[in-house]
């Protein structure tokens, strides 16, 4: 079926989510402008809108839920649960391709599975430990399948209640059209900390693991590890109140807020504030682009250009940014067509609220015969965030970080029936799920490391979310 499009006044994804937030499964992916420079020539527009800056996208009430917890996938549909052992990305793919349709240009998304795929669903892909402790058990895989989906094109200034009808009736899309023009009063929820920050490594543990990390690197088990610490609070209240301020305290690329409830009914929230793309695909064209190298911002303005300078001609920060640039052409090398992946932007310069960041452009074409969850997968979790070489920096990452990481450091994002996708890696991620509210903050240690420097990048990164508890502690 053509696609099906319905006139929706502009404005923000924020407030089409508050205006399907009473159905199941609401979920918003959001765009953020951000600055960015390259000193050897000017970004433009197009380069900008690529970075995630155009599209906010909305769903809710999806048709399907899946929900995998190693080695099960549950999925909730036509008013039943099935329960399999198959691969999840194939029960997703059997979703999807019943339904394939025609990419519409100017539409990232008009249907299909939506939702995340944590960190530690690489246990389902690889074998690995089991030495961390897991005291918040989420699903390692929550997609909706969805069949409609609300479009704001920021660089067009419209929006768009769009679907291709696979499940749905044109009828039931015009009552919820019209249901969408009427607007809902409900005044925001109240959200509230409750307790005190609690890391799970003080200072003298992650220098303990710093070191055990150097150790590794000069026994040549691994050339790079992502080190991360995780901080935990006690909260009570609606995590979307959350997200709305902490949308207002920081932007960034690739937004998301996700709310839903795990195989047993828990509610559990998602607030994704990452700068981060891990891949792309549209027309078969694939994307990733990979950030390494960190540096505080500063309030005045003289310090923070010496800040950004000393990021952009940093050796340290280059040769780390390359090593993980070399672990992504070899992971989408595998789903992509022989000669076609190539390295299009090295060391780009991108500033955000908090922190610079330098990031890599690598690209390529989708082989024969292949789908965008081929390429997932193919490349799950994505290398940024684990070390070099991947397999072995997760075993070290297991042994040394106290607790799974859950999202953090997965993805969230989209595939779309038509062959589509985009999915971010999730970083600056809080999870809210049984009274708790959970984030990490890590940094790529390598050889020339140092300690002090890289456990202070933990909380330079993590700033925002300290902002963000600041004023609900206060307030309240």
């Amino acid at each position: 079926m053509a696609l099906i499009q319905f006139d929706l006044p502009y404005a923000e994804g924020m407030h089409w989510l508050k205006q399907v937030r009473h159905l199941p499964w609401p979920m918003l992916l959001e765009s953020g402008r951000v600055e960015v420079r390259q000193s050897q020539a000017q970004t433009t527009v197009d380069e900008e809108v690529s970075l995630g800056a155009r599209f906010d996208i909305v769903v809710a009430a999806p048709v399907a839920k899946i929900i995998h917890r190693q080695p099960e996938t549950e999925v909730h549909a036509n008013q039943a649960i099935t329960k399999s052992q198959q691969d999840p990305f194939q029960i997703i793919q059997q979703w999807l391709a019943p339904h394939a349709v025609e990419r519409v240009a100017d539409i990232p998304f008009a249907g299909g599975a939506l939702g995340y795929f944590a960190y530690d669903l690489g246990r389902s892909i690889e074998t690995m430990p089991t030495l961390a402790a897991e005291d918040m058990p989420l699903p390692e895989l929550l997609v909706g399948i969805y069949d409609w989906a609300i479009i704001v094109d920021h660089h067009l200034g419209r929006s768009h209640l769009v679907s291709h009808a696979r499940f749905t009736e044109q009828q039931a899309l015009q009552v919820l059209h019209q249901q969408l023009l009427q607007p809902r009063t409900e005044p925001q929820a109240a959200f509230e900390v409750t307790g005190e920050m609690q890391p799970n490594m003080d200072q003298a543990a992650y220098a303990s693991a710093f070191q055990k990390v150097k150790d590794y690197i000069g026994a040549g088990d691994c050339y790079q590890i992502n080190l991360a610490q995780r901080f935990a609070i006690d909260i009570a209240g609606d995590a979307c109140t959350a997200y709305d301020h902490f949308r207002q305290l920081s932007r960034a690329p690739f937004m998301a807020y996700l709310q839903a409830e795990d195989s047993a009914g828990n509610p559990l929230a998602v607030l994704s504030m990452s700068p981060e793309r891990f891949l792309q695909v549209i027309d078969r064209k694939v994307e990733t682009r990979p950030i390494k190298g960190t540096r505080p911002r500063h309030q005045d303005a003289v310090a923070d250009a010496q800040a950004a300078e000393e990021l952009a001609h940093s050796m340290k920060d280059r040769a780390e940014n390359l090593m993980i640039v070399d672990l992504l052409r070899n992971d989408i090398g595998k789903v992509c067509e022989v000669g076609s992946v190539k390295v299009d932007a090295l060391f780009k310069l991108q500033r955000f609220t908090n922190v610079h960041h330098l990031v890599s452009i690598v690209r390529g074409a989708l082989a024969p015969g292949l789908h965008a969850l081929d390429l997932l997968r193919g490349c799950f979790p994505g290398g940024s965030i684990t070390g070099a070489p991947k397999l072995r920096a997760m075993e070290i990452i297991e042994e040394l970080e106290p607790h799974r990481r859950g999202i953090y450091c997965g993805s969230i994002g989209y595939i779309g029936f038509d062959g589509s996708m985009d999915t971010n890696i999730a970083i600056r991620t809080a999870v809210i799920c049984n009274g708790r509210m959970t984030f990490f903050a890590g940094g790529g240690v390598v050889a020339d490391s140092d300690c002090a420097k890289e456990y202070q990048e933990t909380f330079d990164k993590a700033s925002q979310f300290f902002k963000l508890v600041a004023h609900f502690k206060t307030k309240n």
